[in-house]
C-alpha cells in the first residue's frame, strides 16, 4: 500500500473533522428537538433524520465513505418531506432544503475522497454530477429569492386607464383619507401607469422634529393635506407647518411641542373653511348640518389633536392661533375625564374627523393596564368656537347625557382611537371602535360594553345620537379593535346595482360590508362556533361573526407545516413552540396555559385603512401576519405594587404585567423564532387587490424585503421580497397605480392597480410609516405624489423627510 492512502493529507483530514461535527452538530440538534416534537404529537422527520445524520457524521469523523452514501439517502427522503410537507411554497421549500442541500453539495464534493482514501472506486461522476445538480438548484434558488412569489397571482387583463372627467377632477387633499369617506384614492391621471417609471423628487422638506426612536410609541404616521398652493404637515411632537406645493418651501410654522411620555407620532390635522357653503345633508330624514359664524378672523383653519390632550385650531393662513376657538386657539380634551390621563395610559392618536360643522374626536386608552382607565368617550366640538356640543359615552345607559361640574365620564369604556369617515349626504360620521379596559380580559364587562366594544358605530354628526351599532367581536379578548377608517363606498351588488356601503378590514383578517343606513351586512356572515377557555366568570361568547362571502386575509388556521424558519433548526424550534401551546384557529381564547392568536393584536389589517378605485370597484389593502402567544396568571399581593405604563411595548416580551384591578397579570410576546423571524411561513405582510364585483382576491404579492432588517435587529441588505409586516397605508389613483411606502425597507413604490407587479420604486432616506397623498398643483397644473419619511416603529433610522414627486418637464 502506498503513503498516499495510508497517510492522508492533513487539509483532507481537517475537512472531514469539519463536515463530521457539523453533521454531528447537526444530528443532535434534529434528534433531541425531533423527540420533544414527537412527545408533543409532531412530525417523525427530524428524530428519525437526525439519528442517520448522526450516524452519517460518525462515519466521517472515521473518514468512512459509507457517510456519504447515508446522507444521500437522508437527503433523498428529506426531498420527498418537504414536498408532502410545503407543496411548492417557495418560502417553504427554501427553508426546508437550503441547509440540507448545502450539506449535501460538500458531502458530494469529499465522497470521491472518502472513496480514494478506502482504496475504493472513487464514484466521482456520480458524485460530482448529483452534486451539481442540487448546487445549480441552489443557486436557482438563489435567484428565486430576489424575485416577488405573489400568493395570488393577477389572471385577468389589465384594467383600462379611463381619463378622468375634468368636471370631477379634485382640486384638494382635505381630508385624511382624500374625502370624508376616507377613499384614499386620487381621481388624477397625470402620473400613470405608462410614465410612473419616470418620476423624479421635485422637493424635500426637512421639519426639523424627528421622534426619538424609542420604539415606544414614537414613529411617522403622518398623511399631509393639501388645500389650494398649500400643503400642511404635522410632526411628531404636533408641530403644524404649511409648504408651498410646487416648492416645498415653508410658508409658516406653529409650535406645538406635544408632550407624551411614550408617543411620538401625528397621523395627520384636519381643515375647515368658513368662507365656503355648507354642505346640507340630502337623505331623507337627516338632521342638519348646524350653520356656525362666518365672521371669524380665522376663516380657514388647521385643527390638530395632541397625545397630551389638546385640540388646537391654527390659521391656515398664517400659522397664529385662532383665538376664537377655546381658550386662545386651545381646548382641553382632558375636562371630564377624571384621573390617570396622562399619556400613554390616554392619548388622542388619530386626526380630528371634520364632520359638516362639528369637530369629532376619539382616543386611545392603553391596553391591559388596568380595569380602572379613563373612558373612551367620544366628543363633537364647534368648528368655530370649540364648545362641546355633544358627548357619546359608550357606558352610559344615556350616552348623550351631559355632565354637570364636578361629574366625568364613566371610566373604561370603548373607545374609538383609530380615523373615523363621514357622510355629509348622510350627516352621520363612521367611528371604529375598541373595547373596553382591560383587553384580554372581560369578567367585569357590562351590558354596554358588550353592545359597542369592537363594532362599527353611526352617530348623527349634529347630535351625537346613535343611528346603528355592528358588532365584529363579542366578548372581544384578543385586542381585535377595530383599527381602521371605515370606507364609505358604492358596493356592487350581484344585481347589477350598488348600494351605499360601509366596508371595513380588521385585525382578525376580515372585511364586513355594512348598508350605511341600517348597518346590516350586506353579504354573508355567519355566527362561527368557538371553543372557550379555563378563566373562571368570564363571559365567554360561544360564537363569533365570521364574514365568509368576503376574502379572508391571513387569517388561516396554522398547522405544524406551516412553520418556518431561516434554517431547519428554527424551523424546528418553532415547530415545537407551536405544538406546545393551546391553538383552535382564530379566536383561540387565552387562559392560564400558553396560547397562540394567529393573527395577533396588531393584525391582520390595521390603522393604514383600505384605498379603493371606484373606477373599477377594486380596494387595496395591506395587512401583516404576526402572530402573538399569550398567557394569563394569576396576580400575588406584591404584583399589585406595579403599575404598568400603558406604553406600546407593554406586556410584550416583557415578562408577566399585572391588569391592575383584576385577578390576572398578562404575559405574552410576537411568536418569533429565535432570530427574531415570525414563526409561520412568508409572506409576513402583502398588498392584495379585492375586486368588489367578484368579491375575491383579484391579486396578492409579498409586501417589502428584508434590505434594512434581518434577524436580531442587523440590517441583512438583501433586496429579496420575502413581505414583511406593514402598518401604513397605501393610496390608489387613476393612473392604474397603487403607492405605498410603510415597508420595513426605506421605499416608496407604485404597483399596476391590475397586477400588482412593482412599476417603480425611489429609495428613502429613512424609513416610512406615513400613507402617500396626491394632488394638481394650481399653479403648475403639475401632479405631485407626497410621502412622509421619519422613521417607522421598526426603522433602526429616523429623520425629518417630506418629500414630493413628479414627473420631469417636457422639453
Amino acid at each position: 500500500m502506498s503513503d498516499s492512502y495510508t497517510q492522508p493529507h492533513p487539509i483532507f483530514k481537517i475537512w472531514c473533522a469539519i463536515l463530521g461535527l457539523a453533521l454531528l452538530a447537526t444530528g443532535l440538534f434534529y434528534v433531541i428537538g425531533g423527540g420533544k416534537l414527537i412527545g408533543l404529537g409532531g412530525s417523525w422527520y427530524f428524530l428519525l433524520a437526525g439519528i442517520f445524520i448522526t450516524l452519517a457524521a460518525i462515519l466521517m469523523l472515521r473518514r468512512k465513505a459509507l457517510s456519504g452514501f447515508i446522507y444521500a439517502g437522508v437527503f433523498v427522503v428529506t426531498l420527498i418531506w418537504s414536498l408532502f410537507d410545503k407543496g411548492w411554497d417557495f418560502w417553504g421549500l427554501f427553508s426546508n432544503l437550503m441547509f440540507p442541500s448545502g450539506l449535501f453539495v460538500a458531502i458530494m464534493l469529499t465522497l470521491p475522497s472518502l472513496r480514494c482514501y478506502e482504496q475504493k472506486a472513487r464514484c466521482t461522476a456520480p458524485a460530482y454530477g448529483s452534486g451539481l445538480v442540487v448546487l445549480v438548484g441552489m443557486l436557482v434558488a438563489l435567484y428565486q429569492m430576489f424575485q416577488p412569489h405573489p400568493t395570488v397571482a393577477a389572471s385577468g387583463q389589465a384594467l383600462p386607464l379611463v381619463p378622468v372627467d375634468a368636471t370631477k377632477q379634485p382640486k384638494n387633499w382635505d381630508h385624511y383619507g382624500n374625502d370624508a369617506g376616507g377613499s384614499r384614492f386620487a381621481a388624477l391621471d397625470q402620473i400613470n401607469r405608462n410614465n410612473v417609471k419616470d418620476l423624479k423628487v421635485a422637493w424635500t422638506y426637512r421639519t426639523g422634529d424627528m421622534t426619538t426612536g424609542t420604539g415606544n410609541g414614537a414613529e411617522d404616521q403622518e398623511t399631509p393635506l393639501q388645500v389650494g398652493n398649500k400643503v400642511f404637515l404635522c410632526t411628531p411632537h404636533n408641530n403644524v407647518i404649511a409648504v408651498d406645493a410646487d416648492t416645498g418651501k415653508q410658508l409658516w410654522k406653529a409650535e406645538v411641542n406635544s408632550h407624551a411620555d411614550a408617543w411620538e407620532r401625528c397621523r395627520g390635522v384636519a381643515y375647515f373653511d368658513s368662507t365656503q357653503a355648507i354642505e346640507q345633508p340630502k337623505f331623507a330624514g337627516a338632521t342638519p348640518v348646524t350653520a356656525v359664524a362666518n365672521n371669524t378672523t380665522c376663516p380657514r383653519r388647521v385643527y390638530t389633536n395632541t397625545p397630551d390632550g389638546r385640540l388646537i385650531a391654527i390659521n391656515a393662513d398664517n400659522g397664529q392661533r385662532c383665538e376664537d376657538f377655546g381658550d386662545h386657539g386651545t381646548v382641553n380634551l382632558l375636562e371630564g375625564m377624571g384621573g390617570g390621563t396622562k399619556a400613554p395610559r390616554f392619548e388622542v392618536t388619530s386626526a380630528p374627523t371634520l364632520a359638516g360643522t362639528t369637530l369629532v374626536v376619539g382616543s386611545r386608552v392603553a391596553d391591559n393596564v388596568a380595569a380602572d382607565m379613563p373612558g373612551g368617550v367620544i366628543r363633537g366640538y364647534d368648528v368655530i368656537t370649540g364648545k362641546l356640543r355633544w358627548a357619546f359615552d359608550p357606558r352610559n345607559p344615556n350616552p348623550n347625557y351631559v355632565l354637570k361640574p364636578g361629574e366625568t365620564y364613566k371610566r373604561s369604556s370603548a373607545n374609538s382611537w383609530a380615523p373615523m369617515s363621514y357622510d355629509p349626504k348622510m350627516n352621520i360620521v363612521f367611528l371604529p371602535m375598541g373595547s373596553s379596559s382591560v383587553d384580554v380580559w372581560g369578567g367585569n364587562r357590562n351590558a354596554l360594553d358588550h353592545k359597542y366594544n369592537t363594532s362599527v358605530l353611526a352617530l348623527d354628526a349634529t347630535t351625537g345620537k346613535e343611528k346603528w351599532v355592528y358588532q365584529t367581536v363579542h366578548n372581544d379578548l384578543w385586542d381585535f379593535d377595530l383599527p381602521m377608517q371605515p370606507s364609505l363606498v358604492d358596493f356592487p351588488m350581484k344585481d347589477g346595482t350598488t348600494k351605499p356601503a360601509v366596508v371595513i378590514g380588521t385585525k382578525s383578517g376580515q372585511f364586513f360590508v355594512l348598508d350605511r343606513v341600517t348597518g346590516k351586512p350586506l353579504t354573508k356572515v355567519v355566527e362561527q362556533p368557538v371553543k372557550v377557555a379555563d378563566i373562571p366568570d368570564e363571559q365567554y361568547s360561544k360564537t363569533q361573526p365570521r364574514s365568509v362571502e368576503m376574502p379572508q386575509l391571513g387569517n388561516q388556521t396554522l398547522k405544524e407545516s406551516d412553520m418556518w424558519g431561516a434554517t431547519p433548526f428554527d424551523q424546528l424550534m418553532c415547530r415545537i413552540n407551536f405544538k406546545s401551546m393551546r391553538y383552535d384557529g382564530l379566536f383561540t381564547a387565552p387562559g392560564t396555559d400558553v396560547s397562540l392568536s394567529f393573527p395577533g393584536s396588531l393584525g391582520g389589517m390595521n390603522w393604514g385603512s383600505i384605498s379603493f378605485d371606484p373606477t373599477h370597484r377594486y380596494m387595496f389593502v395591506n395587512d401583516m401576519r404576526l402572530g402573538l402567544w399569550i398567557q394569563l396568571i394569576k396576580q400575588t399581593p406584591e404584583d399589585i405594587k406595579i403599575q404598568a405604563s400603558g406604553g406600546e411595548k407593554v406586556n410584550t416580551g416583557m415578562g408577566a404585567v399585572p391588569m391592575k384591578g383584576t385577578p390576572y397579570k398578562v404575559n405574552k410576546n410576537r411568536f418569533m423564532s429565535a432570530l427574531g423571524i415570525p414563526c409561520q411561513k412568508p409572506p409576513f405582510g402583502t398588498m392584495t387587490a379585492i375586486d368588489m364585483k367578484t368579491r375575491q382576491i383579484a391579486w396578492q404579492v409579498p409586501l417589502g424585503t428584508v434590505q434594512d432588517t434581518g434577524p436580531l435587529g442587523f440590517k441583512m441588505g438583501l433586496k429579496a421580497p420575502i413581505g414583511m409586516p406593514t402598518i401604513g397605508g397605501s393610496m390608489a389613483t387613476q393612473g392604474g397605480l397603487v403607492f405605498f411606502a410603510a415597508t420595513q425597507d426605506y421605499y416608496l413604490r407604485a404597483f399596476d392597480s391590475s397586477t400588482g407587479k412593482e412599476l417603480w420604486k425611489a429609495r428613502l432616506p429613512v424609513g416610512s410609516q406615513g400613507t402617500p397623498m396626491s394632488y394638481i398643483s394650481p399653479k403648475t397644473g403639475k401632479q405631485y405624489i407626497v410621502i412622509s419619511a421619519g422613521g417607522a416603529r421598526q426603522s433602526p433610522d429616523h429623520g425629518d423627510y417630506v418629500m414630493a414627486y413628479a414627473l420631469p418637464e417636457k422639453k
